[in-house]
């Protein structure tokens, strides 16, 4: 025992006293504790870091969203105001072809119109009625060509096939002539602008 002491343990003094043996072993353990507290909190920091460091991302993910929704809705504002301004430019627009339209349909009629006064200071002076039938026939003539040049189309009606879309039965007449659904006889002539019928033909309808 002696000879181990003489050696040199590490947690007897010089002097081999029990006393100072057990002095230098509770030194020893509060090191050690000393040294475990340091170590816990250094965990508790690392830990707390680790946490504040995963808060980091999610913040970022919320600015990016709230970046986006900005985005999104100055989006919205420009096509909502592109919009508006399309909608009041075809209104300008269509007002605008319906003026001019009307401009260019009444410079037609204007000629006729000119054409019907001199007939009729004419009328006084003539004593023929030829001559003021063939003046009728013409302004007639012009008339109809003025429209037609302006899109307005007359309805065939005689000798077609009823069209309930393009004529309007106001009679039916049983015929051996005619087949079934033919238009026998014109009643009022209908007219259409284009592929819109202005107003339906009145026609006489053959049936059996």
């Amino acid at each position: 025992m002696k000879n181990f002491f003489e050696k040199g343990n590490p947690f007897v003094s010089k002097d081999e006293n029990n006393g100072e043996e057990t002095k230098v072993m509770s030194d020893e353990i509060k090191e050690n504790e000393i040294v475990e507290e340091n170590n816990d909190e250094i965990i508790e920091e690392t830990s707390s870091e680790e946490v504040t460091s995963t808060d980091e991302p999610v913040v970022s993910e919320a600015d990016k969203l709230k970046e986006d929704f900005n985005n999104l809705n100055n989006q919205y504002l420009r096509l909502a105001a592109d919009f508006d301004n399309f909608r009041k430019r075809q209104v300008q627009e269509r007002e605008a072809l319906l003026k001019y339209g009307k401009e260019e349909c009444m410079k037609k009629i204007i000629e006729v119109v000119d054409n019907f006064d001199r007939a009729i200071q004419s009328v006084e002076k003539i004593d023929d009625l030829e001559k003021m039938k063939e003046a009728f026939f013409v302004l007639n003539k012009q008339l109809t060509d003025s429209l037609t040049k302006l899109g307005l189309e007359q309805i065939k009606c005689v000798g077609e096939k009823f069209d309930p879309n393009l004529h309007e039965a106001v009679m039916q007449t049983p015929s051996e002539e005619y087949e079934e659904d033919t238009i026998i006889n014109e009643l009022q002539k209908g007219y259409k602008l284009g592929d819109k019928v202005l107003r339906a033909s009145m026609v006489n309808v053959a049936t059996k």
